[in-house]
């Protein structure tokens, strides 16, 4: 590009692109197949929209790859708005899980009331409900906050690497840490397999398989997320001064983890019972 066509400000305008109504239709249609699904009406739709989903996701975000890497149109000013953008989104994802713990504190801690005489009634007036039989904290849930906690490390470390200009130690620290994801999630699926309760027991076990499940599907993708991370990095795409896609993926994986602090210690560590305490 010529010096006079250059353009005389630090924002990328895009050019025209037709995946955000391609994406606006993959989401529509996974909505409609998801709603079809849980009315037994029809399954063939589900599947279709994930697909669909799935190529937005590949084709969009392999264009803002290019435009980064390759085009170098992520200036400075781009970059923060990027940063911006990434913190509303985990800001988001905050009051996401704070619906869940609500959904949850609310019975625990009010399991008395009377103006909730029926709710009483299915607690015993206890938390959790009588005949509730929990997970003792300190065995395998545990052993997975110990897995998070060390994969936050692990990708740190990536990151100071990075910022180093240390390649080697950054490949190591975040293929270690999309392990340590890997690890949390088979873990977490033998944990729900040997569960001695149900999904529709009661209000503990529902807030149980919803907070920690929609968890763990946010582990799987943190852990896509950083591995996606490592291939770039392989193949040079980062270096110290520009890798806002490591950051942000970086974020999202210590959200992961303070988010997993807070379960522990509400539902697996206090909601366990006096007895497991």
């Amino acid at each position: 590009m010529s010096d006079h066509a250059k353009p005389n400000h630090p924002y990328h305008l895009v050019d025209p692109s037709p995946w955000p109504l391609i994406g606006a239709l993959s989401g529509g249609v996974l909505a409609l197949g998801l709603v079809l699904f849980m009315h037994d009406i029809t399954f063939w739709l589900l599947p279709i929209g994930f697909v669909m989903v799935i190529i937005t996701m590949i084709g969009w975000w392999r264009e803002v790859v290019d435009e980064a890497t390759f085009q170098k149109v992520h200036t400075p000013v781009v970059q923060l708005g990027l940063r911006y953008g990434m913190l509303l989104f985990i800001a988001s994802e905050v009051m996401f899980f704070a619906a869940f713990f609500w959904a949850y504190f609310d019975p625990a801690l009010f399991p008395d009331e009377a103006k909730q005489v029926a709710r009483t009634e299915a607690l015993g007036g206890v938390w959790p409900p009588e005949g509730t039989v929990t997970f003792n904290p300190f065995t395998l849930p545990f052993m997975n906050t110990l897995i998070l906690l060390l994969s936050g490390c692990t990708v740190t470390w990536a990151h100071h690497a990075l910022r180093e200009g240390d390649r080697s130690g950054m490949l190591q620290g975040l293929g270690l840490t999309v392990v340590l994801g890997l690890l949390f999630t088979s873990l977490q699926i033998y944990e729900y397999t040997h569960a001695p309760f149900g999904f529709a027991d009661d209000v503990y076990t529902s807030a149980f398989f919803m907070a920690t499940g929609f968890h763990g599907f946010h582990v799987i993708v943190g852990t896509l997320f950083l591995g996606v991370c490592w291939f770039r990095a392989y193949k040079g795409h980062f270096t110290k001064d520009h890798h806002f896609g490591f950051e942000a993926a970086a974020w999202y994986w210590h959200f992961v983890d303070v988010v997993w602090l807070f379960l522990f210690v509400a539902i697996y560590w206090w909601g366990a019972g006096p007895e497991l305490l």
